[in-house]
């Protein structure tokens, strides 16, 4: 069996499903969520005076103790089939994603209970009871799955508290909330640090209703409605319009932003894509899938620890700025090694602990290296090309070998150019990597045919390992790999097959270059 080369998109692909599968499926042993589950239990017998943290939390779980659903194979179809919106986290107790998750659910049912929600709230354990969570089509834990009238749908929001809530709310008929006083306007900045709001005269004609519709579609950003200038300008200081308006609102630097587009619900939508993002994002576990699928196709990436990041901050976000809806930035912790490792091995810089400046075009599949300092200027000069089109793509490369005497030269990615492709001679390329179980043995094959034709001197037998080299015009995807590439046409190597024998191997050389009287040290 050939082992595959890692291309670009799959490393994304690995790196989503990676952690999609790292927040719904986890085999490991806990006991957090039993220890979560009983803390009303436990908060009883606490005497007076201890933390006040730990007995807010505990306050939270007991109310939703009261509130949440426990379902069991019993009753489980009965509570889906009597309400209309059901909210169930299915959850076991031995997972560490469970027990995280738990206090946010928990937080969340007590938040919609007392803003009045219809939604109910429930919670399987669906590693005691197999057979309800077959039945509601919950396999990973944890599971979050909305039910509307019985029919399932998937939880696509956030997973902190106030993301359920929006996400909940959203999909059970309250896509947009109505600010209608100062006070109200007020007491919703305490609650929400980024939301969208949207000034009408009235609450009707075709831009609002475009305005609801993309409440509804989008899943992770709160809506609010004003009817008054004065009270979008409490929410939104910047406000420039006294009539219809809409703008986002984050909590950074570039808090406001001012919508200017028509009024349809997917220009609306279009533009949150490419402003809901801080202009410098912190790459998490949490967020890394709506990273990933942003529709900003370049993308730069900062990996640094969190010292550093610090100093660094502040002239990324000017440079940011400078190139807001055009490149997306984002830092991602260079010692968390689940978020940064993927990605500094496609530089082979994955040991690295010095700040790394990298990009990517998700649209063609090229990568980028800063080889300068991450200073203001290099980083905002590396940006310009990008977006101009004019910055080399980087390929890996180890350093340039020393093949004196050498029967197999080694060829590395600076080196392929001169070795492979501008060389007089024909080349008969090894290509490897340390990872493929069937590579030594072609290996070996590959050394005793370099002994063979020693006399010939049109012909180099060379290698490269493509884990740690890349080269434009070296496209292979199977290790290990032979390529023959004759000097009359480099561009179209002859590929050879590796389960030949030697004396195979031999006859397919002869043949393509027309060997004649070779002179042979060694009997295959």
């Amino acid at each position: 069996m050939f082992a595959r080369k890692p291309t670009l998109k799959f490393i994304y692909f690995i790196l989503t499903l990676f952690l999609v599968l790292s927040f719904n499926v986890d085999t490991e042993d806990s006991e957090g969520l039993e220890e979560l589950l009983a803390v009303d239990e436990e908060v009883e017998k606490e005497p007076e005076g201890g933390s006040g943290v730990k007995s807010s939390e505990a306050e939270v779980l007991t109310k939703a103790q009261r509130i949440v659903h426990e379902l069991n194979n019993d009753n489980t179809k009965r509570v889906i089939d009597g309400s209309e919106f059901v909210l169930v986290l299915g959850y076991a107790p031995w997972c560490p994603r469970s027990a995280e998750l738990m206090p946010q659910f928990a937080e969340a049912a007590t938040s919609l209970k007392e803003l009045g929600s219809s939604l109910q709230m429930a919670k399987l354990d669906a590693d005691r009871y197999p057979k309800s969570a077959s039945l509601l089509g919950i396999k990973g834990f944890p599971t979050l799955l909305l039910f509307v009238n019985g029919t399932s749908q998937g939880y696509t929001g956030g997973f902190t508290a106030a993301d359920i809530v929006i996400w909940a709310r959203k999909k059970t008929g309250t896509p947009v909330l109505r600010v209608s006083s100062v006070t109200e306007a007020e007491e919703f900045l305490k609650k929400y640090q980024t939301f969208v709001v949207g000034l009408f005269s009235k609450s009707e004609g075709p831009d609002y209703e475009e305005f609801v519709n993309a409440a509804k579609s989008d899943n992770e950003i709160q809506f609010v409605e004003v009817n008054k200038a004065e009270l979008a300008q409490v929410l939104f200081p910047d406000l420039r319009s006294t009539d219809r308006f809409l703008g986002i609102v984050k909590s950074e630097p570039e808090r406001y932003t001012a919508y200017d587009g028509t009024f349809t619900a997917d220009k609306i939508l279009e533009f949150l894509d490419y402003n809901k993002f801080p202009l410098v994002t912190k790459l998490t576990e949490i967020n890394s899938m709506r990273v990933y699928s942003s529709p900003v196709k370049l993308q730069v990436f900062v990996f640094a620890d969190v010292d550093e990041i610090k100093n660094l901050l502040e002239p990324l976000q000017d440079v940011a700025r400078a190139f807001k809806s055009k490149i997306m930035f984002i830092h991602v912790d260079i010692n968390d090694e689940n978020l940064a490792k993927p990605f500094l091995t496609l530089f082979g810089l994955e040991e690295s602990k010095n700040t790394v400046v990298a990009a990517f075009d998700n649209g063609g599949s090229s990568k980028f290296l800063l080889e300068s300092k991450p200073t203001r200027c290099n980083i905002e000069e590396f940006c310009n090309k990008l977006v101009h089109g004019s910055l080399s793509p980087y390929f890996k490369s180890q350093p340039i070998p020393d093949n004196t005497n050498a029967t197999v030269h080694v060829v590395v990615g600076k080196t392929f150019d001169d070795a492979v492709l501008s060389s007089d001679k024909n080349v008969l390329l090894e290509v490897f990597t340390p990872w493929c179980i069937t590579c030594e043995a072609t290996s070996k094959q590959v050394e005793k045919l370099a002994k063979h034709y020693k006399g010939t001197t049109n012909l180099i037998f060379a290698k490269i390992d493509a884990s740690a080299n890349e080269h434009p015009k070296l496209q292979v995807d199977d290790y290990p790999t032979l390529l023959l590439y004759r000097k009359s046409d480099k561009t179209n190597p002859i590929k050879l097959s590796t389960k030949s024998g030697l004396k195979e191997l031999a006859a397919s050389i002869n043949k393509q270059l027309k060997v004649k009287d070779q002179v042979v040290k060694d009997e295959l």
